[in-house]
Parts: structure tokens; C-alpha cells; sequence
């Protein structure tokens, strides 16, 4: 007899989502989907709002990532403005960034994903979580974890105004700048930093790496799908999180597109499902195929491993020596092992690290001169960073007094949205044989998600909080058999 299994909700996310498993008579998977059952409108609601409010408004879309949409917005407001930036105000909030991009990815790897590597993907539920980490590692290391995120937040604090919902960009630069005295303490606290970084990938590298059994699962076909990636460039094709080019690389690793974030309407489109209130972008050039990986397939993938597979390295030492391992270890580039994105994060966690040393070294880093004012009239801006959870698009339309006329975030996890619905039917259909099905299996369906690290708060947004929802179930002739109402 048929059976449908239901995740609801998917747990060690920001958001929320379900999974839909659909088993045959023999118990093996017919089909899954994955569903955001949340309605979209934050776009709609910034329209009549004054331009300029955006780097406040769009930070409160998420509690994890609310740096990432503060300065993609301030960047699409130095594009609505046409004003460049002083050179001391770009190094300042790449500095920032590399903070928040620093303890972003340090929470995924302790508090949300990495709990199945670092404590086990069988263990139990309760375990599979910070509290496991604490356990199975020591008092002392869970010390030192919540300690890193919070010294990093103080000083980001201290850049921004406060840590979560900054208040520092502006058109043209920034509100503050570094004194002496904070650089020296950066300085110094960079260096930790760095240590620390280093400490988390010998950590993965001896939990994970040298366990037979857990370097099979990233290289179990389970959890493989082939399709292209993007992310940002420098000029010397290296990984950046604050500036560069969209760059993206085929299935194969061959680069078919490189353009500035302007362009993107001519590289990216959007399509909608009716099962869905999340978006899932495409490549134009192929097209929307479906839900299909390979060549073929216009669907691509952003985030930590897709910014390793688009760049030719990282642009720190100590993070391209790691850099190069992965890939020499793998044996493959572009690596398609959903799993990998683990290790790719804690290579940008040690790059951020590195990066903020080099740009508190900066000697103008403590200049004054931290803001070009604004003088023209604005139109139109676009703006890109790279989100923890991926490439990061803003784009405003405004009035001649910078009143908002319409507004179009692409934001992170919508365009890992479809890889994430491959993902998770490919690893349902390899895992769950028969019938037999555990809490330890459904929580490495799970897994095939949580590697994104998503932010199905970002992605999507119901305003109050909750919405009216009908849930119409079909048969496999399209017969309507239920309906479930929530108003």
C-alpha cells in the first residue's frame, strides 16, 4: 500500500519548510518535494518607501543573514545614487563583512549542520545539535565556540552600531569610521581569528575526513547532483564576498558567463510553481528544463562549494593551501557532492579570517575620509554580494525623490532552491528502500538541505507571521482526494 511520509518541520534551519516523501507498493520512493509553505512579499511592501531606508528594512528579513541584505542594499544604493564609494569606506565594510561572514559560517558548522557530522547523523535527535557538540568535545570547546561569536559580534557592534540590523551604510560610504584604538584591537583579535579558523578545519579534517564511514557519505551518490554554479570574482577570478563579477562555471567547470551584477536580468530568470511560494532561478541561456540535473539543465547552484568551483582559488595563503586539498583530495572540479559545501565553508571561514587581518593592516583604514556625498538624481540601482548562503541580488526603482516604484531581491537561498528539491528526492530515493525507513534515514534526507545551510526567511516572508493556507491533495490521476484548510 502507498504511504506518504512527512517532514514538517524540517528542523536546524532559519524558516521554515516541509518534505513531501511519496513511497510506491513496494515502499521505495515514487517521488518528494520540498515546500516552503510561506507567501513572499517583502518586495511589495518596501514600494512607497523613501530609498534610502533600505539598508534598515531589508536587514530585518532574517535573523542569521541581516548584515548580507544591509550591504547589498547599501550597494544598490551607491548604484541608485551613481556615487562611488571612498576608498576607506569599501575597505571598512569589506572588513565588516568578512566579521560577519567569519561567524555566520562558525554557527552553521556548531549550532545547525554540522551537528550531524560532529556528533553523527544516527545519534539521537536531542543530540544532533550544539548541546551534542558540548558533549561529545568538552565544556571547554563549547566555550570557546560561543566565545568566538561573541567577541565577533562585539566587534562588529562596535563597526556597525550593533550586531544584528546595522546602521553604518549609506550611500557613498559609511557613518563611522575605525580610530586608532579599534584597529589595534582588531588587529590583535584577527590573529585569533585566524587560530581559531585553523583549529575548526583540523577539527573537520580528523572528525570527518580521516572517518571512512563519513568520507564515503560525501562521496555517496546519494547526495551528488550535477549542475553549474556561480558566485563572485575578483579580477584575478579568486573568491570575494564584497565586490567583483558574477561568474559562472558549466557542469564541467568551463566558465560561460562572467558579466557585473548590472547585466544579470540578461543571465538569470525566475520561474514559479504552483506547490511552492519559493522562486527557483535558471540559467537563461538553457532554459527551465524541470527539476532535472546534468548538462542540459539550466538550474545552477551559489554558496560556499559553487564560489570553490567558479573561482581559480582563494585569495589568502592559508586558504588557498586548503583550497587546493579539497580539490586535490576530491579528485574532481567542479566538485557536485552536495556534502562538500562543510568543508568549502570552513575554507571561507579560515579566508575571512585572513582577509580581515589584511585589511585592518590597511594603513587608510583609519582615514576620516569615509563618505563621497551623493549629488544625482536617482533611477535605478543594482547591487550584489555574497551572501553566507550565496549570491546576493538587489534591485531598486525609484521616482526622481528616491521613492521606491519596485524593488527585486534574488535573494541567497532562491537561487540553491531547485538544487535543493533535487537534493532531497535523490537522497529520499537512495536512502529509503523497501519500507525501512528510521529517524536516523529521514534525518539524512535532511542532510541533503541542511548542507546549504538555508534561509527560507529570507527567501520567503507571510506578514503577520502566519497566512491562510489550502493544501489540496491529488491522486496520481489528478483526482482531488482531500483538503486541509488553515485560516
Amino acid at each position: 500500500m502507498k504511504k506518504v511520509i512527512t517532514i514538517d518541520p524540517i528542523t536546524r534551519l532559519e524558516g521554515h519548510g516541509k518534505i513531501s516523501i511519496f513511497l510506491d507498493d513496494s515502499g521505495n520512493v515514487e517521488n518528494a518535494f520540498f515546500q516552503v509553505p510561506e507567501f513572499r512579499g517583502f518586495e511589495k511592501f518596501c514600494e512607497g518607501r523613501a530609498a534610502e531606508e533600505m539598508p534598515r528594512i531589508t536587514s530585518k528579513i532574517c535573523g542569521v543573514c541581516p548584515t548580507a541584505h544591509h550591504m547589498a542594499s547599501t550597494k544598490t544604493l551607491d548604484s541608485l545614487f551613481k556615487v562611488e564609494p571612498t576608498s576607506t569606506a569599501k575597505k571598512v565594510r569589506e572588513l565588516v563583512y568578512n566579521l560577519f561572514m567569519f561567524e555566520d559560517h562558525l554557527l552553521h558548522f556548531f549550532f545547525l549542520g554540522g551537528p550531524d557530522f560532529l556528533v553523527g547523523p544516527e545519534a539521537p535527535k536531542e543530540e544532533r545539535n550544539v548541546i551534542g557538540v558540548i558533549k561529545k568535545f568538552g565544556v571547554e570547546i563549547g566555550k570557546k565556540v560561543i566565545q568566538m561569536r561573541k567577541d565577533t559580534r562585539k566587534v562588529m557592534a562596535e563597526l556597525m552600531g550593533r550586531p544584528t540590523d546595522p546602521i553604518f551604510g549609506m550611500p557613498g560610504g559609511i557613518s563611522k569610521g575605525i580610530t586608532n584604538e579599534l584597529k589595534n584591537f582588531i588587529l590583535k583579535f584577527s590573529d585569533e581569528m585566524i587560530e581559531f579558523a585553523k583549529f575548526v578545519i583540523k577539527t573537520f579534517h580528523s572528525v570527518v575526513l580521516e572517518n571512512e564511514s563519513y568520507k564515503k557519505m560525501i562521496l555517496n551518490d546519494a547526495y551528488k547532483i550535477v549542475t553549474h554554479y556561480m558566485g563572485l570574482v575578483d579580477e584575478n577570478n579568486f573568491v570575494n564576498f564584497y565586490d567583483g563579477k558574477i561568474r559562472v562555471v558549466s557542469s564541467k567547470g568551463k566558465e560561460i558567463a562572467k558579466f557585473p551584477v548590472e547585466k544579470y536580468y540578461d543571465y538569470i530568470a525566475e520561474n514559479v510553481e504552483e506547490w511552492s511560494y519559493i522562486k527557483f532561478p535558471y540559467l537563461k541561456s538553457i532554459g527551465w528544463k524541470g527539476f532535472i540535473d546534468g548538462d542540459d539543465s539550466g538550474i545552477y547552484r551559489v554558496a560556499p562549494l559553487a564560489r570553490l568551483n567558479v573561482a581559480d582559488g582563494m585569495a589568502t595563503e592559508l586558504a588557498n593551501q586548503e583550497y587546493k586539498k579539497m580539490f586535490d583530495i576530491l579528485e574532481h572540479k567542479p566538485v557536485h557532492h552536495t556534502l562538500a559545501y562543510h568543508w568549502a565553508r570552513l575554507i571561507e571561514v579560515l579566508y575571512a579570517a585572513e582577509r580581515v587581518k589584511e585589511l585592518i593592516s590597511d594603513k587608510e583604514i583609519t582615514s576620516d575620509n569615509i563618505r563621497n556625498i551623493p549629488k544625482n538624481i536617482p533611477d535605478e540601482g543594482i547591487g550584489v554580494v555574497e551572501a553566507p548562503r550565496g549570491t546576493l541580488i538587489h534591485h531598486y526603482k525609484t521616482d526622481e525623490n528616491g521613492i521606491l516604484k519596485k524593488v527585486n531581491l534574488i535573494v541567497a537561498t532562491v537561487n540553491n532552491s531547485a538544487a535543493i528539491c533535487l537534493s532531497i528526492k535523490k537522497a529520499a530515493e537512495s536512502l529509503i528502500k523497501n519500507g525501512q525507513v528510521s529517524d536516523g534515514i529521514l534525518n539524512k534526507v535532511e542532510m541533503a538541505f541542511r548542507a546549504y545551510d538555508p534561509c527560507f526567511a529570507c527567501a520567503t516572508h507571510s506578514f503577520p507571521g502566519e497566512m491562510p493556507l489550502i493544501v489540496e491533495i491529488y491522486d496520481k490521476k489528478k483526482n482531488l482526494i482531500k483538503t486541509i484548510k488553515r485560516l
